[in-house]
């Protein structure tokens, strides 16, 4: 049977424990490999503050799968994503070739980046001047 690259981007409810998040994770990652798919690797994004209210909430753990699996494993893990109540959200999408070189080439810059960006930082806010600031109260109503 054909096997497709496929990234799936799962929103957890962020009320939970770390413990039952790593739980629905865990479940996610069984569930894939139990139906014929294979993990290529799994992106913890964590708690992040939500554009708007997606069920009630205005956090979200992110989590993103990457993985190879047969077609009919698509249907199957979004029945389970729509059976767990603490999945607020879910997008499947399936990868080509271009995207997957990307993802590779974004990989090898990240690091790249990281290191760019810590060397501006300093030169754009001086420390010492932002620690000399104190605060203008004399605005503040009172």
């Amino acid at each position: 049977m054909k096997s497709n690259v496929y990234e799936s981007a799962v929103l957890i409810n962020a009320g939970l424990e770390d413990n039952q998040i790593d739980l629905i994770i865990n479940r996610i990652k069984e569930t894939i490999s139990n139906n014929g798919g294979e993990i290529r690797e799994i992106e913890n994004w964590g708690r992040k503050r939500l554009a708007y209210v997606v069920k009630k909430n205005k956090l979200g753990y992110y989590a993103i799968f990457r993985f190879d699996s047969p077609p009919d494993l698509i249907s199957k893990l979004e029945r389970f994503y729509q059976l767990d109540e603490n999945i607020l959200r879910y997008l499947t999408i399936s990868l080509n070739s271009d995207a997957l070189e990307q993802i590779e080439k974004d990989k090898i810059e990240e690091p790249k980046l990281v290191l760019e960006v810590e060397e501006i930082i300093p030169d754009i806010v001086d420390v010492e001047e932002v620690d000399d600031l104190e605060p203008d109260n004399s605005e503040i109503k009172q």
